[in-house]
């Protein structure tokens, strides 16, 4: 059973995500911004994160590119929201640049979710 670590700092987008990611067969731990996903992480790596990238504290771009330097094999899904499009997309193409194979903009059907961790676990 695959494990995901869900990073984000609003608790109804982590737990709909978590359980969604649950009922699929995914084993899922949570964290609410960067910093606690770093510490989870250096204990028990998970398969798969799935990080919010405007998070107070330590942002999802901090976040990733430290991830990607200490574990270089980490798959990272980004994900973010708000109303500035530009913005939006801007932060999804630095995540990108800074290791985050995979992108989705809030709010997004949990089916295309559950495709896009299917297809990055099996990359």
């Amino acid at each position: 059973m695959p494990s995901i670590l869900v990073v984000d700092d609003e608790d109804q987008i982590r737990q709909l995500i978590r359980e969604t990611l649950e009922q699929a067969g995914y084993h899922v731990t949570e964290a609410r911004d960067g910093k606690e996903a770093l510490q989870q992480y250096r204990l028990a790596p998970a398969d798969l994160v799935i990080m919010d990238i405007l998070m107070p504290d330590q942002d999802g771009l901090e976040t990733t590119a430290t991830l990607r330097r200490e574990f270089p094999n980490v798959k990272v899904i980004a994900i973010t929201g708000g109303s500035d499009m530009i913005g939006i997309l801007n932060f999804l193409d630095v995540a990108k640049m800074l290791g985050a194979h995979r992108a989705l903009q809030k709010p997004f059907e949990m089916k295309t979710l559950l495709d896009t961790v299917q297809a990055e676990l099996q990359a």
